[in-house]
């Protein structure tokens, strides 16, 4: 979800006013989602990266993801999506934390959606953990290090009980991943859109999985 900035700046608006609109952008996608059937929905909401953005941005930021966490929850369960998190979530603030305690143990049942929202996330340093995890494993004499394959390490993923992605959309016409489910996207559909993320919607959505549905994937394999 990127262009929120560049969204508020040739409005001549604040760039929290920009984050606002994502909010609202966001709110139409995971509402779209499950009509479009699409099952599983991540959205990278905030990366370990963005921690660098100034202190006054971070804290907009983190009081927007406050009150989405405080009013949108309740309507996500009545829909029946399951929010999770993916992410270091040290560095967020303790009330933050409880917020996603409580909804993912509200939502942990429902079934019509999965949403998993990134945040504090880094596809690297998930990397690096899932691997220091193994080491510690082998130290520890718990695991044979002929037994590591891409199975045992995708069990040490953030992501090890969710399918990887069939389609990554990257909106504001960047071209690039930005660090995120490095692993996981190995055999993803990529789909990149000019269009900034509050701006985005429903029909967008639409576009991107009519053209996932065009391609023709072979996962290596040839097309005989």
């Amino acid at each position: 979800m990127d262009g929120n900035g560049r969204w508020a700046k040739s409005r001549g608006l604040p760039r929290v006013e920009g984050h606002r609109r994502g909010v609202e952008a966001a709110r139409k996608v995971v509402r779209a989602a499950p009509d479009l059937g699409i099952s599983y929905l991540t959205l990278f909401g905030f990366s370990s990266e963005n921690w660098q953005r100034p202190q006054s941005e971070v804290r907009d930021l983190m009081g927007l993801l406050r009150l989405y966490l405080r009013n949108e929850v309740a309507a996500l369960h009545k829909n029946g999506a399951r929010l999770r998190v993916i992410g270091d979530r040290s560095r967020l603030s303790d009330d933050i934390r409880a917020l996603i305690d409580d909804a993912e143990a509200l939502t942990a049942a429902n079934t019509r959606l999965q949403l998993i929202i990134a945040l504090s996330y880094g596809a690297r340093a998930e990397i690096v953990s899932a691997a220091r995890n193994l080491a510690e494993a082998v130290r520890e004499r718990r695991l044979d290090p002929a037994e590591i394959d891409e199975t045992a390490f995708n069990r040490q993923l953030l992501t090890a009980d969710i399918p990887d992605p069939d389609l990554l959309i990257r909106t504001s016409g960047e071209l690039r991943l930005s660090n995120f489910l490095l692993w996981q996207c190995a055999y993803t559909e990529l789909v990149f859109t000019d269009r900034l993320w509050p701006d985005f919607d429903r029909s967008d959505l639409e576009q991107a999985i009519e053209e996932f549905h065009r391609r023709e994937r072979r996962y290596g394999a040839s097309s005989g």
